[in-house]
């Protein structure tokens, strides 16, 4: 396995000497990316996202619960990954295992710390009870690049969310349901932008094959303001100053491009 990877590493250097990559694409070419929400009926919303041989089906659930004791007066979000075993020789049945709780982790923070979700709009009784969103990423096809994909495709399902209405009765506490539906309170969209970097070369949306030969990672995840609400660095290597300020800038533009297919998605509802 060692010699075919050490051979599959050359022959991907020397493409990209010529600027060139194993798919035909240039260095800064995402792969085709295809959208499709409100997939799963069940759900209160959903997404397929096909990103080249890459395909992620992420499911919203939105129930009730207590909030964080220390956040009284937020509404509670948690992610969850799933790796299904026919997606990839590499994936295994069980528990999540350290790459799907790596990948949760950073979808959940590009999400949360760019505060894409008003969480305070979710209380219905501050310090007692809040609506709690439940992010479930189902990896089906695992051809290279599973955080731009599961990133990509919680935004969007996010966006395609509805939940009932609400009335709180006081004196007996209890919660009715209304017919009416609203969106969710989603005000930004952070989209994720991931790098490898092989040799001296960066190149954008990695496949499978450029993901096993690469030195290091870099994710940028942006919104359409400009600001950066996470930055992961994985798969050990290192990155010069020059190739950050030549990422970050390149992530600014290709996530612009991924909102901009985000944002149809949800048109077409």
């Amino acid at each position: 396995m060692e010699v075919m990877a050490s051979i599959m590493r050359d022959h991907i250097l020397n493409l990209l000497k010529e600027g060139k990559r194993i798919d035909g694409r240039g260095p800064e070419d995402l792969r085709p990316l295809t959208i499709e929400t409100n997939v799963i009926e069940k759900a209160e919303g959903s997404a397929l996202v096909k990103l080249g041989n890459t395909q992620v089906l992420v499911g919203i659930k939105v129930d009730f619960g207590e909030p964080f004791p220390d956040l009284p007066e937020m509404g509670v979000m948690t992610t969850n990954v799933e790796f299904v075993p026919l997606a990839s020789p590499t994936f295994e049945p069980g528990p999540p295992d350290e790459r799907a709780i790596e990948l949760a982790r950073v979808v959940d923070r590009g999400i949360r710390e760019s505060q894409a979700v008003d969480l305070s709009k979710l209380v219905i009784v501050p310090g007692k009870l809040v609506r709690v969103i439940f992010i479930d990423v189902h990896v089906l096809d695992h051809d290279g690049n599973l955080l731009d994909a599961s990133g990509i495709g919680a935004i969007a399902a996010l966006l395609s969310t509805k939940i009932p209405k609400v009335e709180y009765d006081e004196e007996s506490g209890e919660v009715k349901l209304l017919d009416e539906y609203e969106p969710l309170p989603v005000t930004k969209v952070p989209i994720p932008v991931s790098f490898a970097k092989i040799g001296n070369a960066l190149i954008v949306d990695p496949n499978f094959e450029e993901e096993q030969v690469m030195d290091g990672k870099l994710t940028i995840t942006t919104d359409e303001n400009g600001y950066i609400s996470a930055v992961q660095k994985s798969e050990g290597g290192s990155f010069k100053l020059e190739e950050v300020v030549y990422a970050v800038d390149l992530a600014y533009k290709k996530a612009e491009e991924i909102r901009k297919v985000v944002l149809e998605s949800i048109k077409k509802e």
